[in-house]
């Protein structure tokens, strides 16, 4: 049995909400980034084997942009924003002011590379600000980490520290959005976190393990 089935429904209820009080937070700090509406789905939080939270991403071979970083604190895990290449290439678009940069400049062009980079950095920021507030919690985040590559082996990193624990992960997952077209812009953000922080989370929430 994995030590993450101990965890019941009514506390993943709770990851859930603390989910959507983290994603509204980011999905703010994008709105005041781009100057426009942004709004976000429902977070959800379940358990997923890692070889399904491959699947759920497309597959382990899809290929995507993450910025990556670690919690650090009294809470650690970690955060990913995961986007196919062209929403990648959008953001930084929109970001830099140039129509006509291309996912395949990134590594060669610093300014679209620092404005990926910061990017992430305010998104998963506002994430850990709200998360921090909400429980009490000294969190704060790591340096950003952006890789193009499958996501296979940009998820490989956040699971290092859960694979000494089993084989199963609590994700907590909402997708950010432009309101004007649905079909744009999208991003995905998700935390997950370190088996030892569930209890320092929940206790502090009043909801012990």
């Amino acid at each position: 049995m994995s030590k993450f089935e101990a965890i019941k429904e009514e506390q993943m209820d709770i990851l859930r909400e603390v989910g959507n009080i983290g994603a509204g937070h980011s999905a703010s700090a994008m709105a005041q980034l781009l100057n426009r509406k942004i709004d976000m789905e429902v977070p959800f939080a379940t358990l997923l084997t890692f070889d399904e939270l491959a699947d759920f991403f497309g597959g382990a071979e899809t290929p995507v942009a993450s910025i990556f970083l670690r919690m650090e604190g009294d809470m650690t895990g970690s955060i990913f924003l995961i986007m196919p290449f062209h929403q990648a290439e959008q953001f930084i678009r929109e970001l830099i002011g140039n129509p006509n940069f291309d996912i395949d400049q990134l590594g060669e062009d610093h300014l679209s590379s620092s404005a990926l980079h910061e990017f992430g950095n305010i998104l998963a920021g506002s994430y850990l600000t709200a998360l921090a507030d909400l429980t009490k919690l000294e969190i704060y985040p790591s340096v950003p980490e952006i890789s193009l590559d499958m996501f296979g082996a940009v998820i490989s990193e956040g699971l290092m520290e859960l694979s000494q624990v089993g084989e199963h992960a609590i994700v907590v997952d909402t997708s950010i959005f432009d309101q004007g077209s649905r079909q744009e812009l999208k991003a995905h953000m998700f935390m997950l976190p370190d088996y030892d922080s569930f209890e320092k989370l929940f206790v502090s929430l009043g909801a012990a393990l």
